[in-house]
Formats: C-alpha cells, structure tokens, sequence
C-alpha cells in the first residue's frame, strides 16, 4: 500500500539553494512504488508569520495548506541552516498544525556550510517531538552544499547520495507503515 509523503521545502530566501536539493529528493521519492508524494513549497504557500490566538479561525493560506498535511501519512523536511538553525518560516509553518503531525515520522533533508545543516535538524527533532510527531535515525545532510551538486541539480556524489536517500526513506516507509497500521487500530490520543 502506497504511503502518502509531504515534502516541504523549508526556506523563503530569496535566491534560496532550497529547491535544488528538494527537487533531488523528490525524484528519488517519486521513483518508489511504495510512496506516494506532495510537494509543499513554503515560498509558495504564503503563509503567514503571526499566529492566531489558540482556537482561532486558521487564516486562508493555513486553511489550504492543513489538509494536505493531515492527509500526509511521512513527512520529509528539507532545511538550511541558519545562524546555527532552522529558517523562522519553517517554524511558523509547523506552528500553524497540532494534530497533522501527531504519530507520524518526519524524516531530514539538511544542507548548509561545514555543519550541513545537522544543528537545525536537531533542534527540530525537539520540536517535532514535542508534536507527538517520530523522527526517523538517518539524515541525508550535504555539508558545502553548494558545491556538492552540478549544474543539472545532481548530486556529485550521486552513488553516496542515492544510497543515503534509500536508506532514509526506507526508514520513512517502514515507520510510516507501521504508525499508519497503529493509528487504524487504536487511534493516537494526547
């Protein structure tokens, strides 16, 4: 059975590196007969930066964008780091959702200079665990990222970088699986 995978894309910056390496993960994700993928692009959602008080109307663009994370059984986030962490709209982002996150895995995608963006997938283990959300061992992580893929969007390590995706996301499709069948038995409550 096909597990339903939501890539985001977590920068905004103008003239970002973001999507190169998103772009890579997502055809090695669509190549798979087990996932099913989505992606969600924060550039292009607009979503806002001002939360609304708990139990508020979501704005409009949030109200778009919470379905299609409910109806995502994996996540797959794709992250610079920043100043020794994650980007400010990422976190609006997850902010905005409580229970789109509850007993699913959420699986990395980092980049960044020597630190390969591996301090802003950290902290955002902790976040994500605060949602009741299981983040998955692995990461694939490219340190000097800008200069680890060529001109077609290619990793230069392609063989490295490919059997780092697999392993990845076979970790996504097992714990997304075995969480799917657990949330169908009994549901997840907090």
């Amino acid at each position: 059975m096909t597990l339903k995978l939501a890539i985001i894309v977590g920068s905004t910056r103008e003239g970002r590196f973001g999507p190169v390496p998103a772009r890579w993960i997502a055809d090695r994700a669509g190549r798979r007969d087990d996932l099913a993928v989505d992606v969600l692009d924060l550039a292009d959602l607009d979503l806002p930066d001002v939360l609304r008080p708990l139990g508020a109307e979501p704005a409009p663009e949030v109200a778009l964008v919470s379905p299609r994370l409910a109806d995502a059984e994996a996540f797959l986030v794709v992250t610079p780091e920043y100043n020794h962490s994650f980007p400010a709209p990422l976190k609006s982002a997850i902010d905005w959702h409580y229970t789109q996150w509850r007993a699913k895995p959420v699986g990395f995608v980092s980049y960044g200079g020597m630190g390969g963006g591996l301090r802003a997938v950290e902290q955002l283990r902790q976040v994500f665990a605060e949602l009741h959300a299981v983040t998955v061992r692995d990461v694939v992580s490219f340190h000097g990222a800008w200069t680890r893929f060529d001109e077609d969007g290619e990793p230069v390590d392609a063989a490295g970088a490919d059997a780092a995706a697999k392993v990845l996301l076979d970790q996504l499709v097992w714990w997304g699986t075995a969480l799917r069948d657990a949330r169908a038995q009994r549901p997840y409550e907090v």
